[in-house]
Formats: structure tokens, sequence, C-alpha cells
């Protein structure tokens, strides 16, 4: 327990590095085997955040194997050819460290947070991963085992938990957006050990990762160690990503979910461009006038004023490819999901006829910034923000620069992506309803 909590208490220190930074400084460099490699000295704490991002997601499964981007995210805990079953998060732990990783429609994403005297630990651990991880049928056989329990806790038993299956399914026909990360338990269950470790040679190569590394280094030291332990394991086929257009959504789609809720709600969806769209930045200004915050305008009106919804909120759900621009609420007392639709409509169709006020823009603004500033106002926040700027744009150096972009944006932006995006034309409405109501229709 004493490790456990070593690495806890390390892990909480990470986000209290003080929220206003100056400019983050950066070296990067690309091994001979592709490996993409960024390097962040900061030594205001003794601690390394080492991070490796693979750029494989659920968009790169197929139909009738989906889950398994989420599936390696667990099994490549399991150990290695020099790591025992089991002992990875222990060896972690037990050298005052945290870890885990997470896996999205376009990436996964491994991290170590180490004291800084610990980073070839850290280096070690995740060149095994890369290179040598236990893909067998036992660890499989387990790990089948952990997602499901995953999906049951984390999805079907929780209240409003299968909404991203359910919008993403009827926003995206062709692209593979269309299922969750969380994918298909009848298609792991049909996978076979052979596919698993195919998957693995695929995407799990240094050409197709880029390592990451913030906090309390020496880059030169760094550097030498970083070839030590990636430099020999060789480079993968070139990773070749869908590349799936999809058509007009052609809505309203508009469909009842029945679920094991006491509190009825609405989720609507619309779909958006790309994240790295320059729309991308309107639209996230136009979430912060309509969210984010009290004196916005859905929970201004809906809970305040007409206290039809218990809770409401919006926020653009953006990847790689596309986006989905989510708003939801939670109805109070007797008011039907319809009107919650209704309502939020009105406030969306504000944004389209007449310009916010020039109060209202500088308070998106704001928001925005400081929400910029606490992203990587810790060693794992920008680690995980230089790797992602560097797969997604291709400029890691827009952790210093993209704020500039959001001030660029002009209330008469935020009115035209209103118009533009959030049509009815181009929307998924779910009513979200208690199971004894499917019952009585």
């Amino acid at each position: 327990m004493k490790h456990i909590t070593v690495g806890a208490a390390l892990l909480a220190a990470t986000f209290s590095v003080q929220a206003q930074r100056s400019e983050v400084e950066f070296t990067e460099f690309d091994l001979d085997n592709g490996l993409h490699v960024i390097l962040h000295e900061d030594h205001s704490t003794p601690i390394v955040a080492v991070t490796v991002l693979y750029h494989v997601g659920s968009k790169d499964e197929v139909v009738g194997r989906t889950g398994f981007a989420h599936f390696f995210e667990h099994l490549l805990f399991e150990g290695s050819e020099n790591i025992g079953r089991g002992e990875y998060s222990k060896i972690v732990q037990s050298n005052g460290g945290a870890l885990n990783a997470n896996t999205t429609q376009d990436r996964t994403f491994y991290y170590e947070i180490l004291p800084s005297n610990q980073l070839e630990l850290g280096l070690w651990l995740e060149s095994e991963r890369m290179l040598h991880a236990n893909i067998d049928n036992e660890g499989v056989e387990t790990q089948r085992g952990v997602v499901k329990e995953e999906k049951r806790l984390r999805i079907d038993n929780q209240p409003y938990g299968s909404w991203i299956s359910e919008m993403f399914s009827r926003a995206f026909t062709n692209h593979p957006y269309h299922w969750a990360p969380i994918g298909s338990m009848d298609d792991l269950n049909a996978a076979q050990l052979e596919e698993f470790m195919d998957f693995y040679r695929k995407f799990y190569n240094p050409n197709n990762a880029t390592l990451s590394i913030a906090g309390d280094i020496d880059p030169d030291e760094a550097r030498e160690m970083i070839e030590l332990y990636f430099g020999d394991i060789p480079a993968g086929e070139p990773v070749v990503h869908p590349t799936v257009e999809e058509g007009p959504l052609n809505g309203p789609i508009i469909d009842t979910v029945y679920d094991n809720i006491q509190v009825p709600g609405v989720f609507v969806g619309y779909r958006i461009p790309s994240q790295t769209s320059e729309d991308a930045y309107a639209l996230e200004m136009l979430n912060n006038v309509l969210s984010q915050g009290g004196s916005s305008l859905l929970p201004r009106k809906m809970v305040d004023e007409q206290q039809i919804a218990l809770q409401v909120f919006s926020f653009p759900y953006t990847l790689e490819d596309y986006g989905v621009f989510i708003t939801l609420a939670l109805a109070n007392g007797e008011t039907t999901t319809g009107e919650l639709v209704a309502s939020m409509d009105e406030e969306v169709e504000k944004l389209k006829t007449s310009l916010i006020e020039e109060e209202t823009y500088q308070r998106a603004l704001n928001q925005v910034e400081s929400s910029f500033i606490q992203s990587n106002s810790s060693m794992a926040g920008i680690a995980e923000s230089l790797a992602n700027y560097h797969v997604y744009f291709g400029d890691a150096n827009l952790i210093n620069a993209e704020i500039e972009r959001y001030r660029k944006v002009t209330r008469e932006d935020i009115q035209r992506v209103a118009k533009e995006y959030l049509s009815d034309d181009n929307r998924v409405i779910l009513h979200y309803l208690p199971m004894a109501q499917q019952a009585s229709n």
C-alpha cells in the first residue's frame, strides 16, 4: 500500500504545476526506425512523464473485428518476454510511480509518471511494450474478461452509458466512427490469437508511434537512453489509415433509447468537421457561449429561468476525421424530452440570427484560454499535448501557438458555424426514456 500511496501522490503532484506557464520549449527528432521523439525539459518538480502515442484507434479496425484497439490497451499490460505477467503495474508502483492508458477512435496512449531518477525504467517498460509484448492465449482470455466487465460497468449498467454507441452509429454510416472504441464483445470472442498478433505487428511499431517525455530530464542523456532502448526496434510496414468520406447526414435522425434510468434525457448530435479544421475553433467558442459557466445560454435559460432541466450542457466531440457537436439535457419534473429539444433549439436559433454581445464573446474567449492553460499545467498534460499536436496537426509547437487561432475567431465566425453545422438536417436526436415507459408504449 505504501508504494501505491506514493504513486497516487506523485500523480496528483503532476497536476499541481503552476497553471500559468511561459512558452513550452521542446526538442524533437526521429530515430532511423521512424520513431518520433519529443522532449520537454522542466526542473520545477522532480518527476518525469514518459508517454507513447500509437496512431491506432477504433477507426483502424474492420467490420467483424471491432474493439481491438481498446482491447490492446488492456492486453499490453500483461507483460513481455522480460516482464512477468501482472508485474507491469507493480514495477511502476514499487518505484514510486503511477501509470495508465486510454483509447479513442484515433489513437492509443500509454503513460508512466515516475520520479525523474527513474526515466530509464520508463523507457525500458515502453520499449518492452513495443517490441516484446506477451500476446498469448492466457493473456487474451484474461483481458476478454476484463473488457467485458468494463463494458458492463461503464456502459451497460451506467445510466445513459450507451450514448456514444447510439449516437455515432447513427451519425456515421460509412466511416468506421460508426462503432465506439469499446467495440463488440461478439467480435472479440470470435477473434483468434493469430488475429491479435497480426494487429500488434501491424500497428505497434516505432514508425507508428510518438514518444513524448516531459519533466526533470537532461535532453542529451535522455536521447542516449532512447537510442539504447528504441533504436534497434525494427520499423514496420507504413500504416495506412482509412480515408472514408461521409455524405450529408440527411437528417434529422430521431430515435428513442430505453435505458435503465429514472430521469428522461435527450442527446442531440450535429456532424462537424475534423479537429484540424479552422471551423473547429469557432465551434469550441460557440460551445463556451452555449453551456460553459453559469451565465451561458442553455443553463441560464433551462435550469435557472424555465427550470425544465436538471442539467444541460454541450461539448464538441472532435476527432481526427470528423466530429459530433453534442447538446444534452436531463428533464426536471414532468418536462418531456421534446420540450427540452424545443428549448435548446430556441437558444441555438438566436446564435444563428444575431451576433452575440461583445461581453459574451470575451467571456467565452477567457474560458477557452483558461482551459488551454489548464490542459498544459502538468508534465503528463504537456507530454500528451505535444504528441497530439504532432500526430494530428503535424506541428508540436501548436502547444504554444494554438491559442492564437482561438483569438482570431470573430463573433461573425461563431454565427456562421452555428448556421452551417447546427441545422435540423445535420443532426441526430436521441430521446432517452426509462425502461418502464417502454412497457407502457
